[in-house]
């Protein structure tokens, strides 16, 4: 079989781009970003999850060094800061920091692309020939869409960005070496 690219697959029904994120999650991290890029912190993702009168935010954030117990010490710190004064719930929430972890999501057509040559899984908005997720090898970002080797396969399918619902690496961890 000869390698190449397939022709990408399309999105029909909603046309607002590949959010990954939902609008309030957009709007926490267009808040955050700036800090973050000041002190040197790529904010990774967030994710709100839990009900509406509990819920809880999840920020994922990550350094050229990595993530130490300092850097999500001193990022809480600022982060709640920020959440305070924007204050993006009535009432109690909960915040958390972390690091992004072996299962890292990937948002942004730079983390496609960085994360190149590792395991990925892919889930879709809607489903394409009848499939809504894929995994397979990161081959980098192209022309709107994520190039990806999909189960092993000698083709690689390209999956336009605007149909990602989520993605993360598929980390794995190799006790042997």
């Amino acid at each position: 079989m000869e390698s190449g690219i397939r022709p990408a697959f399309f999105c029909s029904g909603r046309k607002r781009g590949c959010q990954i994120l939902t609008g309030k999650e957009t709007r926490l991290l267009e808040a955050l970003e700036p800090t973050a890029r000041e002190k040197g912190i790529e904010i990774v993702s967030i994710e709100i999850v839990g009900s509406r009168k509990a819920p809880t935010i999840r920020v994922f954030i990550d350094t050229p060094d990595g993530v130490s117990f300092d850097a999500l010490a001193s990022a809480q710190s600022w982060i709640n800061e920020i959440m305070d004064a924007i204050d993006p719930f009535p009432g109690a929430y909960m915040l958390e920091v972390s690091s992004p972890g072996i299962d890292r999501p990937l948002r942004t057509p730079e983390h496609f692309q960085r994360f190149s040559g590792q395991e990925a899984q892919i889930v879709l908005r809607a489903p394409i020939d009848g499939r809504s997720k894929f995994t397979g090898m990161l081959k980098g970002f192209a022309d709107g869409a994520v190039l990806l080797l999909v189960d092993g396969a000698d083709e690689v399918t390209s999956i336009n960005y605007d149909a990602i619902k989520r993605a993360h690496l598929k980390g794995s961890v190799d006790f042997h070496s």
